[in-house]
This record gives C-alpha cells, structure tokens and sequence, in this order.
C-alpha cells in the first residue's frame, strides 16, 4: 500500500511531497516508511515499525489525514 501527496509550489519555493509506504518485514510485522522533502531536492526517510497490521493502517491513514489537512493533494494511491 502507497500513497504520493505533493503541496503546491509556493512563490519560487519548489513544491514539497510525501511519500507513504506501508510494507510487511521479515519478522511478522509490518513497517511504515515516510518519505519527504522538496521536489529535485534531498529527502528525508524515517522508518516506524508496528507488530499488528491493523496498527500500521491506522498509522497510515492518520500520517495521509493529517497532510491532507495540511493542504497536500494525493496525486497516486494504492491499496
């Protein structure tokens, strides 16, 4: 499951994205991976790892939420 969101380009500044990824590991669990920055820039990636899927849906859901009330636009999605 992913999701690309991307806030529009404000001024000169380059339009900023979010990349979610919510993928099983190798133990049993699953990992939500968050990738962000400017676009044509350096990004930054942070990993959260929960135990139950349920859980990293929730996290998911509330990560993509919280952009989209932030003013991102979610510009790919997949389940």
């Amino acid at each position: 499951m992913h999701a690309f969101l991307q806030q529009p380009a404000i001024g000169s500044e380059a339009p900023r994205f979010l990349r979610l990824t919510l993928l099983p590991d190798l133990f049993g669990g699953w990992e939500l991976l968050r990738e962000s920055g400017r676009i044509g820039s350096r990004s930054q990636l942070r990993r959260e790892l929960y135990l139950e899927e349920a859980e990293a849906r929730a996290a998911f859901d509330k990560a993509r939420d919280a952009e989209l009330h932030r003013g991102y636009a979610v510009l790919q999605c997949s389940a």
